[in-house]
């Protein structure tokens, strides 16, 4: 995957991301009040992608971190300054390098980007000490500190794992599995040949979408398309990495001409390990995804009826998760914030001595003479 600079809005206008940027900046002024009355304009504005300058900003609120951070004030410092497991330590260490090494804030060994991975990595085995470490977590909190300082990223991370994508990170892996069947069940509907196809050939959802969920794409689609993805994930929830999922497997195993390309296991594997380019450009993807109509009361009745299943052939599952939630608007239901949490903090502070005056306002331009008259 190629890293060009921060984007999300390409292809528009300066004075059209001014405009964005202006109307997100009202949003997060007031979010309490557009998350409760005015939802589906939050939802728009995601689906258009988040202005670059305010990205980071919008996912912490929608992810709802930003009030997490503030209810858990001085946290992430005191778990940062614990020394942690060496057995997680070790492995958290071997993984640094191997996170967008071609993005200038991770290229350097021992630089300050590496620095706050280990730091929200170590952070969290502290914080969950019962989850540990898991390797699809660092391109994640790698995702977030390209947009966002190192204790909001670490929030972030903590909202992924425990609202967005629980038991994804615990061992055993029992919750990625059962959304692997989940996937499978739905893609029945969405692309029969593909349901069809997969089924014939025996191969277990695990084998090729384990990174796509785990990872939220971050690892498989080009850069512009991770952002809108994301863009609309904290906002939707998990829904949109299934839809994001079942139009891969749609495009690439939904028509008997592609699967002449993929007679075995083997071949449907190398094709899924290469997804078409096309397939994957943003502004196709994002109006597939769009107008994909797979909705959280689906993938629900479906995971109810996977837990059955699992129950049957396997017993109750070990590791007890926390309920999902279905993206900012539920986060924000279940755990309501203070107006206090919601206060944006300035981004720039002059601190003037006591006792000194403030400067005096500029003096006025003159006014040019007029020139003759043409």
């Amino acid at each position: 995957m190629t890293l060009p600079r921060p984007q999300g809005c390409v292809g528009h206008p300066p004075e059209v991301l001014r405009q964005r940027e202006v109307k997100w900046l009202d949003m997060l002024n007031s979010w309490d009040k557009w998350m409760a009355k005015r939802h589906k304009k939050v939802k728009l504005r995601c689906q258009k992608g988040i202005p670059p300058s305010l990205r980071g900003r919008a996912w912490l609120y929608l992810s709802g971190g930003k009030v997490k951070r503030e209810q858990n004030q001085g946290k992430f410092q005191e778990l940062d300054s614990q020394a942690g497991d060496p057995v997680w330590l070790d492995v958290i260490e071997r993984d640094l390098h191997r996170q967008f090494p071609f993005h200038e804030m991770f290229m350097a060994r021992g630089g300050h980007g590496q620095k706050d991975l280990f730091s929200v990595l170590k952070a969290y085995t502290l914080y969950r000490p019962e989850e540990g470490y898991c390797q699809a977590q660092a391109p994640i909190a790698a995702v977030l500190l390209m947009h966002m300082p190192v204790e909001d990223a670490f929030w972030g991370l903590v909202q992924i794992c425990e609202k967005y994508l629980p038991g994804y990170y615990s061992a055993g892996l029992e919750a990625i599995q059962v959304d692997g069947e989940i996937l499978f069940a739905l893609l029945r509907r969405v692309s029969p040949p593909a349901h069809r196809h997969l089924k014939k050939h025996k191969m277990d959802p695990i084998l090729y979408m384990t990174e796509w969920f785990m990872c939220a794409f971050s690892r498989t689609l080009p850069w512009a398309s991770v952002l809108r993805v994301w863009d609309m994930f904290f906002c939707d929830g998990v829904k949109i990495i299934f839809r994001v999922g079942l139009v891969l497997l749609k495009c690439m195993l939904g028509s008997q001409e592609k699967l002449k390309k993929c007679p075995g296991q083997y071949e449907t594997m190398e094709l899924l390990r290469a997804i078409e380019p096309r397939y994957m450009q943003e502004s196709f993807l994002v109006r597939e995804v769009l107008e994909l109509a797979v909705s959280e009361r689906d993938i629900e009745k479906e995971h109810h009826a996977q837990l059955r299943r699992w129950k049957d052939a396997h017993g109750e599952l070990r590791c007890k998760s926390p309920p999902r939630m279905h993206g900012a608007r539920a986060i924000m239901a279940a755990e309501p914030p203070s107006r206090q949490d919601l206060r944006q903090n300035p981004t720039i502070i002059v601190e003037l001595p006591l006792g000194t005056p403030a400067p005096p306002p500029p003096p006025p331009r003159p006014t040019p003479a007029p020139g003759p008259s043409q």
